[in-house]
């Protein structure tokens, strides 16, 4: 009797087959799967463009504008979402070649805005000119409000100050007396040598030149003292002549030298000098503007009292804008200034909108909280430029770009993000809780849905999610508009093109 092989039932053997391909192909997973998702997703492409085949032309035709854009992303130009605009459009909404530029990654400050004003610097802004003796001005050589440059002459005065024309008085018999002992030295040398007049007679007129010497050089001092320089000096010494009328010249704001105070009798230079005798003028006018007298306060004829003030000139070459910080922001202040973070001023002009001056510095942070206000003052450097300068025949006058007592807003970074994608607010168009980009995709602006993940009054941080990418080429401007017209264009209004021939 033959042994035979029992035979399985059909559903064994079924389940058998099924457990073998499911292992086979778990087992070689990652040479099939890839293929089957890119044939998944070719197959759903097609029949939402309109059935192409992929390897022939498709809907559009081989002269598609937008041939290779990835249409699996965009599924080409969604008339509900996409918009055509006409270069008069363009225009119209300020889409200009430099509004439409690809996105770019950079690092974004968080910031915030604070109100300020532009004030003086203390200490510099403003020059006092006081005159260092009595007298009756005889002469002013400036208008109030006009400018002038460092070295200028601005006052004549003639000196009625009794102590000083004593002392003058004095110093020259003094001199005068010197003259005298120095001459009679001379004289009795020869005769001592002869031996008519004895040694002793020599000796003693020696004595009473150096007693001379020593009183003139103690009158000097006085002289100096009452406010004289010692070029003035030595300019009465040799001409033997009193100071009658003073010349006071326009002092250089970074530096002071007694030079600005001459004498009638010396040539007039209108420059005033440092102290290494260069001219101040040349120096100071490779970096700064004229100065303005301000505040003019005598008149011809005007008696005026040693250190009464003649004038105030005003410097506004350089300014401070003082912002003011509530007591919670001194920590992110302070972290601003260390970092060395730039700080942008914002001004607010009537009827021309807003204009940001970026890059500016921040000088210094004040070392108490005002007490009623509870507010943080800071400092920040505001280099100003001449908008105008008028010369007039004799009298000059100019306009600084910025003046104190204007209001403004300074923006404070507080935190630092790197390689955001960052974008203007107007770039941005909302609707309900969505906020939209419009993407240019050959002649045609897109409609992108994107998360913001920061906005400001100015700008805006884009979420890389997938929305936007860097190279991608997005309308900055007008996004509002854009986003009316496309409404417009669903709600069928009226075509724009209508009766045109395209």
């Amino acid at each position: 009797m033959k042994n035979r092989i029992p035979k399985l039932p059909l559903k064994w053997i079924w389940t058998s087959m099924v457990v073998v391909v499911f292992i086979v192909g778990a087992a070689t997973i990652e040479r099939w799967l890839p293929a089957t998702q890119n044939w998944v997703t070719r197959t759903i492409t097609l029949f939402r463009d309109g059935g192409s085949d992929g390897h022939g032309e498709d809907a559009h035709g081989a002269d598609d504008p937008h041939a290779g854009h990835d249409h699996a992303a965009h599924a080409g130009h969604n008339e509900a979402t996409s918009l055509e605009l006409s270069a008069q459009a363009r225009r119209n909404v300020g889409l200009t070649d430099d509004q439409i530029r690809p996105i770019k990654l950079e690092t974004f400050r968080k910031s915030i805005t604070v109100p300020a004003l532009i004030v003086e610097q203390p200490g510099r802004t403003r020059v006092q000119i006081a005159t260092p003796m009595t007298g009756v001005i005889m002469h002013v050589h400036a208008l109030e409000g006009e400018a002038v440059k460092p070295g200028s002459l601005l006052f004549q005065i003639r000196l009625t100050h009794e102590d000083l024309v004593q002392a003058q008085t004095e110093f020259l018999r003094t001199l005068g007396e010197l003259d005298v002992e120095e001459r009679e030295i001379k004289r009795l040398t020869d005769v001592t040598r002869s031996g008519a007049v004895a040694g002793k007679v020599l000796l003693e007129r020696e004595y009473a030149k150096d007693k001379l010497s020593a009183l003139l050089n103690a009158q000097r001092e006085s002289l100096r003292l009452h406010g004289l320089s010692e070029e003035q000096v030595d300019q009465i010494a040799n001409k033997r002549r009193l100071l009658r009328e003073l010349q006071i010249f326009a002092p250089s704001v970074d530096g002071h030298t007694e030079n600005e105070l001459k004498l009638t009798e010396s040539p007039i230079h209108p420059v005033s000098f440092t102290q290494d005798g260069v001219l101040a003028t040349e120096a100071r006018e490779k970096h700064t503007g004229p100065l303005i007298l301000q505040d003019l306060k005598v008149h011809k004829g005007q008696a005026v009292q040693s250190g009464e003030t003649l004038g105030i000139l005003t410097d506004y070459d350089e300014l401070f804008v003082e912002g003011l910080a509530f007591e919670q922001d001194i920590a992110s202040l302070r972290r601003a200034s260390e970092q060395g973070w730039k700080v942008d001023a914002i001004f607010q002009q009537p009827g021309a909108g807003v204009k940001v001056l970026e890059g500016l510095e921040i000088a210094y942070l004040a070392n108490h909280v005002e007490t009623n206000s509870r507010t943080l003052n800071f400092y920040v450097r505001l280099p100003n430029e001449v908008v105008k300068d008028n010369h007039a025949v004799i009298n000059r006058y100019v306009e600084w770009k910025y003046i104190p007592g204007q209001r403004l807003q300074l923006r404070v970074p507080i935190e630092e993000w790197q390689d955001q994608i960052v974008l203007p607010v107007e770039a941005l168009a909302r609707e309900g809780a969505e906020y939209f980009v419009f993407q240019q995709n050959g002649d045609h602006f897109d409609r992108v849905p994107v998360h913001v993940k920061y906005k400001d009054q100015f700008s805006a941080v884009i979420a890389s999610d997938g929305s936007l990418f860097p190279g991608d080429v997005v309308a900055r401007v007008g996004a509002h508009q854009l986003q009316m017209a496309l409404k417009n264009k669903s709600g069928g209004g009226v075509d724009p093109h209508a009766g045109h021939n395209h």
